[in-house]
């Protein structure tokens, strides 16, 4: 994990798991569908990291709309495999946010990933990213 009070862009997340048996199709290995999940965890604790947890930005009124996934498979993962996510911010507009991932069993590189997300109101409306929301994304101190 990142060191306390370390956020945005600079930011990285490191989230360290196992592969569960269900995850794995009938050849035992993971299944394609799996890693999007794995996306979602390592963004929701990236998101918690730079102090600022999902439910929270929920909880205002906006929603982080999936716009686009991407998944580029390097090796296969099995079961019980101690694996590495990173997550990091990629690209980032007043709207839309890009995050990216990899995963790795140990130095050999698993897959590599992006999703794309555009904030929207309750009404899934596009909306401007709030901007405390916004600043620790980029990586920006937070007021005292």
């Amino acid at each position: 994990m990142q060191e306390p009070g370390s956020a945005g862009a600079a930011h990285v997340t490191v989230t360290r798991f196992r592969t569960r048996y269900a995850e794995t199709d009938a050849m035992g290995v993971v299944h394609h569908a799996t890693y999007p999940v794995w996306f979602e965890m390592g963004r929701s604790d990236f998101m918690r990291e730079i102090g600022i947890p999902y439910a929270q930005v929920e909880e205002r009124g906006y929603y982080f709309m999936l716009s686009g996934l991407n998944v580029r498979y390097r090796a296969a993962a099995r079961y019980d495999e101690e694996l590495t996510l990173t997550t990091r911010v990629g690209e980032l507009k007043s709207r839309t946010c890009t995050f990216t991932y990899e995963v790795r069993r140990g130095d050999d590189l698993v897959a590599t990933g992006e999703t794309q997300h555009i904030c929207t109101d309750r009404a899934y409306r596009p909306s401007r990213l709030p901007d405390d929301v916004l600043a620790a994304l980029r990586g920006e101190p937070r007021p005292a």
